[in-house]
């Protein structure tokens, strides 16, 4: 296998399904973050993540316990210099990943690809804090990132065709496919997607219908199989919330203006699916 080790950076929903597709597809990974409360914290959601693996794909040949044993959880960046490929997947904040890509530059071989596992992030500002710009490139994994099939691969500045194409060939080893597009605030995905959330949002916050018939009128109007705002709560209305406010910053625009019904529910903790109630509740 080109790439027998994988370092994940960022243990958080993301991470951890990044983790778990890795593993799945038979690549030893080493997934680092902060803290013990949050590796503990990815622990159990990769466990509830197999167990659901294991009811809903019966058959599948995926052995729950072989693929935990594939995952080295840890704190100690430094052994991510056993990485062939690394993804990142902090939080869509510019200070925390700048220290991140500055730090991890040092530890990994200079010849390996870093991958930005954003939604919004410029590709290229991430490249300018590294020796290896023309490595750097965009996977915008979705979730959850073991079912699905296709990543939105972004490229840089500086990034070369022999970068795009070792990132073709890790997805494949992942079992995925890629559509490459170009740097700019929330490339195509998160541009449309963010303004949509946001939107829907509005709609709520300004009494035009509740959260679950702007929902009801996507999945049975459009046949989307999830509405706008059950889509936010699948991917953290903290992570909306930032996406969001990226775009702003990037271009100045006011149609990206952060619904103040989103910020109210961020600062009370409703987060989506992973607090337990957002749009919706799941309990």
């Amino acid at each position: 296998m080109e790439f027998t080790t994988a370092g994940v950076v960022g243990a958080g929903v993301m991470g951890v399904g990044v983790a778990q597709n890795l593993a799945q597809t038979g690549h030893r990974v080493v997934l680092v973050d902060v803290s013990e409360e949050v590796l503990d914290n990815a622990r159990r959601e990769l466990r509830n993540s197999l167990r659901a693996h294991a009811l809903f794909n019966k058959g599948s040949g995926v052995d729950p316990a072989a693929v935990f044993e594939k995952i080295d959880f840890t704190t100690d960046y430094e052994l991510l210099a056993k990485a062939d490929f690394v993804v990142e997947n902090v939080t869509e904040d510019w200070g925390i990943k700048q220290q991140v890509y500055e730090r991890i530059d040092r530890i990994v071989r200079p010849d390996v690809v870093f991958a930005v596992n954003t939604s919004a992030i410029s590709i290229t500002r991430v490249g300018s804090v590294t020796t290896r710009p023309e490595r750097v490139i965009g996977m915008h994994f979705m979730n959850p990132v073991p079912m699905k099939p296709m990543v939105e691969v972004i490229r840089g500045h500086h990034t070369t065709p022999e970068t795009i194409d070792t990132a073709r060939r890790f997805l494949a080893g992942m079992g995925k496919e890629c559509i490459v597009v170009e740097d700019v605030p929330g490339f195509v995905s998160n541009r449309v997607l963010m303004l949509t959330i946001n939107e829907a949002a509005f709609l709520v916050q300004d009494g035009v219908a509740p959260a679950a018939d702007v929902d009801r009128i996507f999945r049975t109007c459009f046949d989307h199989r999830m509405g706008p705002l059950e889509t936010a709560d699948l991917i953290g209305l903290d992570t909306i919330l930032k996406s969001v406010e990226v775009l702003h910053e990037s271009f100045n625009d006011s149609k990206y203006r952060p619904a103040p019904l989103l910020k109210k529910m961020v600062a009370a903790g409703l987060l989506g699916r992973k607090s337990g109630e957002g749009f919706h509740k799941y309990h």
